[in-house]
Order: structure tokens, then C-alpha cells, then sequence
């Protein structure tokens, strides 16, 4: 699928698709021009003032979204202070339906780029999950290339107390206690480089605290550490284990050179980890289809991708395509929480017809996003609308699952298997509950199935738990909830 970048002025659609989990990214195996660090939105101007660029955002989901019956004949923008608030009540039919939960919206073209060409973000580097009743706040992944990292922070640190300086910190229950996760969120500042905050948190038993400063990096979009691994199952053999954070551009290389391990060393089941994937490029979605395609024809449909009546020419259809590196999986696992979406389900979804019986959804019902956004930009103003503007649907027409794949798995010769993200463990580690499970389910051991129905689009293992959530996500956040 081609993902070259262009503006409205010429066509604009197959314009960096793609899927997420509240948002989608542009950009993908196309020309896409980066700038070396996100800019602002222009100050309003003519062209630039805030209702014409309400009327343009209307003008383009008019012409685009998928679901057109949906959208209101006529709709004043005067009421409205932003941008996003004027998209959100346009689509707010298609949100209540759950067919669009915010997934339409607005955001800037430069900051967008630099994420899904590199990985690029202002951050102190850590993901953030919280437990709404307990009033706690964990981190559930640091990125090796971040602030965080440098200054000792490790899954399963627990965020005891934030401040903007040592004498100032104020314990993150007292922040629960007095706005909820929206006072632990505003807590750690704004997105922005320089902003620096005082954390408190308990790691390994031993209380610490460290100042960190958001630092611009690239995010590492599978680990160093954890990321790509082959390990030992003494009940059946060896199984190779893989963790994508994020379907951005510089996934290809680490994604190519773990199945190139795999090939080599003739792993044959696999443990994908999407756990907190959200999502993003199709591009790399379809990429690993390939790299799991080695028996299949170049006739096999890896995905359908399908746009409104009025947009039919850009239907397409994508077959699996031949990869150097790719192995052909007698057994496969997919580790997922309500925080995997989007591209992470296209490509569970996409292997259920080929490997029925022998592939099994382990953990937690995704978010259910079997739709993807295109990318409308506007450059003058460093707008980039993404509208939900197609549906993907895997060989068999299947890809009706707003309420998570675990139904689609249960019905259709899949499998699933109930297991806790254990934040004690690192990721990856047979001791992690997941990982565990996900070993167990290649060797058919019985199970516990997922409960049909993901409750919302940031549930994880239990109800309560959630991951903290921007009060202005950037484009890194929007496609990786709990990214601080």
C-alpha cells in the first residue's frame, strides 16, 4: 500500500494509512520530509484562523469518513473553541455506536513525521500504568535511549511521589485524592523538552529519587533488552519471542533481523508481544505478515482494505509477499491487553485464517479498531487531519470487531487464554505471567479464555487498571498511551 504524503490540493488519500489505537500515524514506505525537531502551529492567520480551519476539517470528513450516514447534515462551528472539539462533535454518532472513539482528529504534521520516521519525542522516556482504586502508579516500560532509563527507572518501579522540585513533592495518592489520574498526569508537566520534574518512586525494595529532564530521543521501537529472544521451553522445545512497541519506519530493521534469528536457528513458534501496541503504519503491519508468510502463496490475501462506496477505487487487496528472512510458524501466541490495537489486531487478525487451531490470543481482549485514518494535510497551517476513512478485514471477510479480537478468536478456530500483565517481571521473561501463559498455549496446555468485550480503549488485565493518559497528547502519545 503505498504511503507517499500529499496535500489535499492533490488527492490526498492512501496518504500514509494507517492504524492506531487513539490515533493513527502518517508517513510509511514513501518520500516523506521530516523536519529535524516537531514545530508549532503557525499563529492564526487569514487562512490559518481558527474557524477556517474548523470548515476545512469539515470539508475533508464530509468527503472521506467511513461512515457517512453518520455525520450530521449541518453543524456550526461558532460554539466550538478548537479544532478537535468541532471533529469531536461531527463524529460523536459514530463514537457512540463505537465505531469511532476518538480516532478521528487533528495534529501536526511535523510532529507527527518525526515520530513515524524515527521514533522521535520529548519525553522523560517511561510508560505509565495506574490503578485507579489502589491510587498507585506504575511504570510498565522505559525506553533504553531516554532520561528515565540513564537515571535508574525499570518496569516495575512503583511512582511514589512528583514534584517540580525535591522540597515540593506531593505523593501521587494525595494526587489521586485530589483530581484523580488527571492530577498524576498534569503532575509530570507538559510535553515539552527542558521540563523538568522531581520523582520519587520504590524499585527492587529500595525507595529513590531522581530529577529528570524531557529530553528529545528516538524511541527504540523494539528493545535492546528484551525485545528479541529465543528461549528455552523445556516441555517443547524452543520458542522465539518478540516485543514491538510501536509499527513506526525503524521497526523494519529489528523486526527483519529477529526473524532472520528465527530462520536460522529453525524456531517454529513464536510469542508476539503487542501487549501495549497501539498501533501505526500499515506498512510495517504487513511486513510482519511476510515475515511469518514463508509458506504462503503469493495468491494469500494477508488483508482487504476497503473505503466507502463513493471512495471504492482505493479499495485494495494485500497479498503476503516474499521475505528473505521469513519462517513459516507451526504454532503462534499474541500477547495483548485492551491497550493493543488497531495495526497490532490487522495482524493477528490477518494470520487466524492460516493458522487456525495453532494460534492463540493470550492475556487480555484487545481495544477492537478494525479500522485505520488516512492522512489530509494542510501545510500552511502544519495541519494533519486523520480521518477514519477504510476497514480491514483479514482472507476471510473477517473484521467486524469493535469489541476486541477474543470473540473472533473463540469463533474461528482460535484460542484464547486469560493471564495478568505482571508488572514484577521484565517483559519476555518465562517468569512474566503473559509470557508464560503464551509459552504454555504453543504446547496446547489448558487454559482460561479471555472474557469477550474489551471495557474501553485503555483496559488492561483488571478493570481498574488503565494507562495514565495525556492531558495534550502529543503524536508519540496518542500512539502510545502512557507515554511520559
Amino acid at each position: 500500500m503505498q504511503q507517499v504524503l500529499r496535500s489535499t490540493a492533490s488527492r490526498a488519500v492512501l496518504a500514509a494509512l494507517c492504524l492506531s489505537l487513539v490515533a493513527c500515524g502518517g508517513g510509511g514506505a514513501g518520500t516523506v520530509a521530516v523536519a529535524p525537531s516537531p514545530s508549532p502551529t503557525p499563529p492564526p492567520t487569514a487562512t490559518c484562523s481558527l474557524r477556517d480551519r474548523q470548515l476545512w476539517a469539515e470539508s475533508q470528513i464530509r468527503e472521506w469518513y467511513l461512515f457517512p450516514a453518520d455525520l450530521p447534515a449541518s453543524l456550526d462551528p461558532a460554539p466550538f473553541t478548537t479544532v478537535q472539539a468541532y471533529i469531536d462533535a461531527l463524529t460523536a454518532n459514530a463514537r457512540a455506536a463505537s465505531k469511532d472513539r476518538f480516532f478521528t482528529y487533528i495534529t501536526s504534521i511535523a510532529e507527527e513525521n518525526a515520530f513515524f520516521s524515527s521514533g522521535q519525542t520529548a519525553a522523560f522516556g517511561i510508560r505509565i500504568s495506574y490503578d485507579s482504586v489502589a491510587r498507585r502508579a506504575f511504570v510498565i516500560d522505559v525506553f533504553e535511549t531516554g532520561p528515565a532509563f540513564a537515571a535508574g527507572f525499570d518496569r516495575s518501579a512503583e511512582l511514589l511521589a512528583i514534584g517540580e522540585t525535591p522540597a515540593s513533592l506531593t505523593s501521587v495518592a494525595d494526587l489521586f485524592a485530589r483530581g484523580g489520574s488527571a492530577a498524576v498526569s498534569d503532575a509530570l508537566g507538559p510535553s515539552n523538552v527542558g521540563v523538568t520534574r522531581t520523582i520519587q518512586f520504590r524499585l527492587g525494595g529500595e525507595t529513590r529519587t531522581a530529577t529528570i529532564t524531557r529530553a528529545e530521543f528516538n524511541i527504540p521501537p523494539v528493545s535492546s533488552r528484551f525485545g528479541t529472544q529465543v528461549l528455552d521451553d523445556f516441555e517443547g522445545g524452543r520458542v522465539g519471542y518478540v516485543n514491538l512497541r510501536s509499527f513506526i519506519s525503524t521497526a523494519e530493521a529489528p523486526l527483519r533481523a529477529a526473524f532472520a534469528r528465527f530462520r536460522s536457528e529453525g524456531i517454529t513458534r513464536v510469542v508476539v508481544d503487542f501487549r501495549y501496541n497501539g498501533g501505526g503504519l500499515v506498512r510495517i503491519a504487513e511486513l510482519m505478515g511476510d515475515l511469518m508468510g514463508r509458506n504462503r502463496l503469493a495468491s494469500d490475501v494477508f488483508s482487504f482494505t476497503t473505503f466507502r462506496p463513493s471512495k471504492s477505487v482505493e479499495n485494495e487487496t494485500r497479498q503476503f509477499r516474499s521475505a528473505a528472512e521469513s519462517i513459516a510458524p507451526a504454532r503462534l501466541a499474541f500477547i495483548t491487553t485492551g491497550a493493543s490495537a488497531s495495526a497490532s489486531e490487522l495482524v493477528a487478525n490477518a494470520m487466524l485464517p492460516y493458522t487456525r487451531g495453532n494460534i492463540t490470543l493470550v492475556g487480555a481482549n484487545t481495544s477492537g479498531k478494525p479500522v485505520g485514518q488516512i492522512a489530509l494535510d494542510r501545510t500552511a497551517c502544519d495541519d494533519r487531519l486523520r480521518v477514519v476513512a477504510f476497514a480491514t478485514e483479514n482472507a476471510d471477510r473477517q473484521g467486524d470487531y469493535y469489541t476486541g479480537l477474543a470473540p473472533v478468536f473463540a469463533a474461528r478456530g482460535g484460542r484464547t487464554c486469560s493471564a495478568s500483565d505482571d508488572f514484577s517481571q521484565p517483559m519476555g521473561s518465562p517468569l512474566e505471567a503473559s509470557t508464560q501463559r503464551a509459552i504454555a498455549s504453543l504446547n496446547g496446555n489448558n487454559c482460561t479464555a479471555i472474557a469477550g468485550g474489551a471495557d474501553g480503549l485503555r483496559e488492561q488485565s483488571t478493570p481498574t487498571r488503565a494507562l495514565l493518559a495525556a492531558s495534550q497528547p502529543n503524536a508519540a502519545q496518542r500512539e502510545m498511551p502512557g507515554l511520559f
